[in-house]
């Protein structure tokens, strides 16, 4: 079943390592949770070298799908957890997103609550 909900997706990129900081800051911010995946790294502030050969740097990309109403707030968080105001600390934006499936739960648990408001 498809869920025709106005979401958006946090794509976070970062050094290994601080992830797990930045998902919890999502969290507290409203955030269901995360998806962390591994990577590797080859942005501008990426020059070390051992020995002579380059070193790639590894990197955690966090997926946070979160409601559209959440989201300046949680990017916020991500932002503030993560540093990334400062050069080489990591990069984060939004991608709509058009379709989900999986989270219907959700959007079930929201509709139930509202019904109680009324």
């Amino acid at each position: 079943m498809l869920c025709y909900e106005d979401h958006d997706l946090i794509i976070t990129i970062v050094k290994r390592g601080f992830s797990e900081t930045i998902l919890q800051a999502s969290k507290k911010a409203g955030a269901e949770g995360g998806t962390i995946i591994p990577g590797r790294g080859a942005g501008i502030h990426e020059k070390s070298k051992l020995l002579g050969i380059p070193i790639e740097p590894e990197k955690e990309i966090l997926l946070t799908l979160v409601n559209c109403e959440i989201t300046k707030k949680v990017l916020n968080a991500i932002i503030e957890a993560g540093n990334l105001n400062w050069p080489g600390r990591g990069i984060a934006f939004v991608v709509d997103v058009k379709y989900v499936a999986g989270i219907c739960h959700l959007i079930e648990d929201a509709k139930h609550q509202d019904e109680k408001a009324k």
